[in-house]
C-alpha cells in the first residue's frame, strides 16, 4: 500500500444559479489574468529594464483590485491566487527559455475553467460542498472515500459539460504480483500483440468518425455563412450590431460536432485504460 496523489474527474450537475456563479468566477480569474498581464506589459513598455512583479506582490495587488471591482469578492479567494502563480509561472518560463509571452485570454474560448485550493467536502453520495457555490450534484462520489482532496478545478467544455477534476491524496493497494512475464509488440494492423500470440486490436469507432467528419463540414460551412450574413447586417445596420455567436444555425453545428468528437475521445480513453489494466 503506497500514499499517491492521483487526479480524479467528476461530471457536475449544476442548477441554474450555480451555473450563474460558475460563469461569473470564470469571467473573475480570466479578469485578473488580463489585468496582471496587461499591468506587466505596460510595466515593461514604460521601462524594459524594470524587474518583473512576482507573485508574491500581484498578490499584494489583489486586495486594492477587489476594492476596485467588488464583483471579485463572489470568487473563491484562492482561485485568484492560483491565477496569479500560473502567470508567474507562465513569465518564468519565458525568461529561462522554456515558453512564448503568455497570452490575453478570451470569453469565446471552448473551454473555461477555474482551480482552486479550498476545502471541498463530499456531502453525499452524489453530492459535494464547493467554496462558493454550496451543495452541488455529481457523478459517482465514491472514488473520494478515504481521500484527502487537495484542489479542484471546474471546467466547461465545448459540449457544454461541467465537470472537477480533483487532486486527491489517498492510498493506492498495489495489484497482486503473477510473478510471470509477457512481451509485447506494438504493431500498425494489430494495437499490441503479446509473446502468448494474443492480439489486441485498434480503437474502431467508424460511424462516430464519420459523423463527426459530417458535422465537422456543416460546422465550417454554416460559420462562413454566419460570418458572410454578421458583415452584411453590420454594414447596413450602424445601430444595432451582430456577432458571430448570435447565429443558432452555426451554434448547433459546433455543439453537434464537439460531443461526437468528445463521444470518441473518451470511447478511446476507456478502451485504453481496460487495455492497460488487463
Amino acid at each position: 500500500m503506497t500514499t499517491v496523489v492521483k487526479g480524479i474527474k467528476l461530471r457536475l450537475y449544476p442548477n441554474q444559479p450555480q451555473i450563474n456563479l460558475l460563469w461569473q468566477m470564470f469571467g473573475n480569474d480570466r479578469f485578473v489574468w488580463n489585468h496582471m498581464l496587461a499591468m506587466a506589459n505596460q510595466r515593461y513598455k514604460n521601462n524594459p529594464a524594470s524587474r518583473f512583479i512576482g507573485e508574491y506582490d500581484m498578490n499584494y495587488l489583489l486586495k486594492p483590485l477587489k476594492k476596485e471591482y467588488p464583483f471579485l469578492k463572489l470568487s473563491d479567494a484562492t482561485s485568484l491566487l492560483v491565477v496569479n502563480h500560473n502567470l508567474a509561472l507562465a513569465y518564468q518560463n519565458l525568461f529561462q527559455h522554456r515558453g512564448g509571452h503568455p497570452r490575453f485570454k478570451s470569453r469565446h474560448s471552448a473551454k473555461q475553467a477555474y482551480t482552486g485550493r479550498s476545502t471541498c467536502l463530499v456531502e453525499a453520495k452524489r453530492r459535494l460542498k464547493l467554496p462558493k457555490i454550496g451543495s452541488i450534484r455529481t457523478s459517482k462520489t465514491g472514488r473520494l472515500a478515504n481521500g484527502k482532496i487537495k484542489r479542484y478545478t471546474i471546467s466547461h467544455d465545448a459540449t457544454g459539460r461541467y465537470y472537477i477534476s480533483l487532486q486527491v491524496e489517498t492510498e493506492v493497494h498495489d495489484l497482486p504480483k503473477t510473478n510471470q512475464q509477457v512481451g509485447l509488440d506494438l504493431g500498425v494492423s494489430d494495437l499490441a500483440i503479446d509473446s502468448t500470440g494474443v492480439k489486441y486490436g485498434t480503437f474502431n469507432a467508424r460511424w462516430l468518425e464519420k459523423q463527426a467528419t459530417r458535422w465537422q463540414a456543416k460546422f465550417s460551412r454554416r460559420r462562413h455563412q454566419a460570418t458572410v450574413a454578421m458583415r452584411q447586417w453590420n454594414h447596413n445596420h450602424k445601430l444595432s450590431k451582430m456577432e458571430l455567436n448570435d447565429y443558432q444555425n452555426w451554434q448547433r453545428a459546433k455543439m453537434a460536432k464537439a460531443r461526437y468528437q468528445a463521444k470518441i475521445a473518451n470511447q478511446r480513453k476507456d478502451y485504453l485504460h481496460k487495455l492497460t489494466t488487463a
